[in-house]
């Protein structure tokens, strides 16, 4: 199999409501983007992809999941925070979310993240906004 390479200016980003519909839009504003860098799953491997997701000022990006393989998740930018709004999370933190896990998140800062899936990627039970507590 030949290598796969993404370079940084050449990632595309697709908007979060082409995947989770109208839940993905705030007031008109895409909240979530995806940008994939490798879908090896027709060959049985894995799935690699970034998210970028952007709360609108004062809210939180709430997401509950169940993983369908291993999820390995990479924090890069941001972090992930509690139900009042309080990182919990931080840059350079690493999550796994094994097959079958229900899990969620909050967000209430610019996030990017790496995820890599061992297989196919989780299946989004509910995604959108919430007030902090």
């Amino acid at each position: 199999m030949k290598a796969i390479e993404v370079r940084k200016d050449e990632v595309k980003w697709a908007a979060g409501s082409t995947m989770l519909g109208a839940g993905a839009v705030h007031q008109g504003r895409e909240l979530l983007h995806r940008a994939v860098l490798s879908d090896r799953r027709a060959e049985g491997g894995g799935f690699a992809y970034l998210l970028r997701l952007t709360p609108p000022p004062g809210k939180l990006l709430r997401a509950i999941a169940t993983s369908r393989s291993d999820e390995h998740v990479y924090l890069l930018e941001g972090g992930y925070c509690n139900k009042a709004g309080k990182l919990i999370h931080f840059p350079g933190d690493y999550l796994l979310n094994p097959e079958g896990h229900p899990h969620g998140f909050f967000v209430a800062v610019e996030t990017r993240v790496l995820v890599i899936c061992r297989g196919e990627p989780d299946e989004i039970r509910e995604f959108g906004v919430v007030d902090p507590v």
